[in-house]
């Protein structure tokens, strides 16, 4: 059972991941698809940070008296560059999108399938 609550983070970002892909392979509306997208993007980033995370562990500075592990601070560096990389994209596809409903006056991607 230890071993159970001890991985019950990783169970969560599965879960979550798995909430983002069912909305945004089975909405047909394009901002649910994007809000779907945000949802998979936020579980890849907290497990990310929380695989590169160490118990205990003493922030890597030169100090010289410090020993033991350090935590690593590449996992918030990268994550750092993925929320931008995210917010972007996610600005980007909003301003798409707005173009699209004011093209054919629909944002349900059933209905733009038949507009092309």
């Amino acid at each position: 059972m230890g071993a159970a609550l001890q991985n019950l983070d990783y169970f969560a970002f599965v879960i979550l991941f798995c909430i983002g892909l069912h909305t945004l392979v089975a909405r047909p509306n394009l901002l649910k698809k994007l809000l779907g997208l945000n949802i998979m993007e936020t579980a890849v980033f907290a497990f990310i940070v929380t695989s590169g995370m160490v118990d205990r562990g003493a922030a890597p500075i030169v100090d010289g008296g410090a020993t033991g592990p350090f935590a690593s601070p590449l996992p918030q560096a990268l994550i750092l560059t993925g929320i931008v990389v995210a917010v972007s994209i996610s600005a980007l596809a909003l301003a798409l999108i707005i173009e699209i409903y004011r093209q054919c006056g629909t944002i349900e991607a059933d209905e733009l399938k038949g507009a092309g």
